[in-house]
């Protein structure tokens, strides 16, 4: 008896955990601390970092990095996330995160946890980046180890394979 039990506790903790996007890979959001960059001008834009760190701005970032702007109120963003986590799996290319204009950072923070979002995560509580990114999100930035922007995708990205063939193509980085 406290086999079948068991079993059909397994099942249904399979059945809630497959219907809720929840992840717990690190139990805390990522620090900004490892994104490579550059001294900030003056005139460039700072953010702070979605762990409560330290932050920097856009501007100084360098990669190879593809920099995902995105709203936890977003549906479109929200679509896009798996792709962005298969790409963090494949280790090959770094990712930072925007999220623009959430009201505060312990919704930012829980939503990054609860979505597996296992990247740093920059923060813009008041749009201040709409100079720099637009109006609408979510948009996608391949961003070169000078600096320069390669690629800007404005819009969703569909799937696995045409955010890894914009890595490849914009970035020159094989996934």
């Amino acid at each position: 008896m406290k086999r079948k039990v068991s079993l059909v506790a397994a099942a249904l903790l399979f059945a809630i955990s497959s219907a809720t996007p929840v992840f717990a890979a690190t139990g805390k959001v990522i620090s900004c601390a490892g994104i490579v960059h550059v001294a900030a001008a003056k005139k460039d834009t700072a953010l702070p970092c979605l762990d409560g760190g330290a932050g920097l701005s856009f501007q100084s970032l360098r990669g190879p990095v593809v920099v995902n702007v995105w709203g936890s109120w977003c549906g479109p963003c929200i679509e896009e996330i798996p792709h962005f986590r298969a790409l963090a799996a494949k280790n090959k290319v770094r990712i930072v995160g925007i999220d623009v204009e959430e009201r505060n950072m312990a919704g930012g923070r829980k939503f990054v946890l609860s979505h597996g979002m296992t990247w740093p995560i920059l923060f813009d509580p008041d749009g201040r980046t709409k100079g720099i990114f637009g109006l609408g999100v979510p948009v996608t930035w391949f961003i070169d180890a000078k600096g320069k922007v390669t690629y800007k995708q404005i819009g969703t990205i569909h799937s696995d394979q045409a955010l890894f063939d914009l890595v490849k193509k914009n970035l020159g980085v094989k996934l």
